[in-house]
């Protein structure tokens, strides 16, 4: 193997990437565990708001800094990972919350469909971007879900319905 794919240490590039990419995909447990904590203090709205935000601010920039320093693109990749996952299990609960009781799990089920196509969309389209606009600008897409589900969730926050979520603290 040429020499460019080792760090110096012994260890090769390649097994670096996937360590990293592995510590970005499982960090995002920390997104739904300390998330739940958080947006049932400050309001699950509010904070699936920010972090839909800071998901969508991850996605336009990360690709800004592919050839920047590694470890401030795994950086943003692990807050990414973080606020990427945070906004989901909150629709779950607010979902749950909102729903009339007999609708509860066909919403659930609606909800999570909706997700996992979205998903899939969203994995299908990287490779058409890269291929017409390169790595550096294909992930900026993928901030424009987030902004929209952020301006979605300020809008329900202003809503009398939103004092049903998280025992009224929207």
């Amino acid at each position: 193997m040429a020499a460019a794919l080792y760090d110096g240490r012994g260890a090769s590039m390649a097994n670096l990437a996937a360590l990293a990419s592995f510590a970005v995909i499982a960090i995002g447990a920390l997104g739904c565990i300390i998330g739940g904590y958080i947006a049932d203090r400050i309001g699950r709205t509010l904070f699936t708001a920010i972090a839909m935000a800071v998901s969508g601010l991850c996605a336009a920039t990360i690709g800004l800094f592919l050839d920047g320093p590694h470890w401030l693109l795994i950086a943003i990749g692990a807050l990414w990972g973080v606020s990427v996952i945070a906004d989901s299990a909150q629709f779950s609960a607010a979902i749950a919350e909102l729903s009339e009781p007999s609708l509860i799990g066909t919403m659930l089920t609606v909800q999570i469909c909706a997700g996992f196509l979205l998903t899939l969309a969203s994995i299908n389209l990287i490779p058409f971007l890269v291929e017409h606009v390169g790595w550096r600008y294909a992930f900026l897409a993928l901030s424009i879900g987030p902004a929209l589900g952020a301006l979605a969730m300020l809008r329900l926050r202003r809503r009398p319905e939103s004092l049903r979520i998280a025992g009224g603290q929207r």
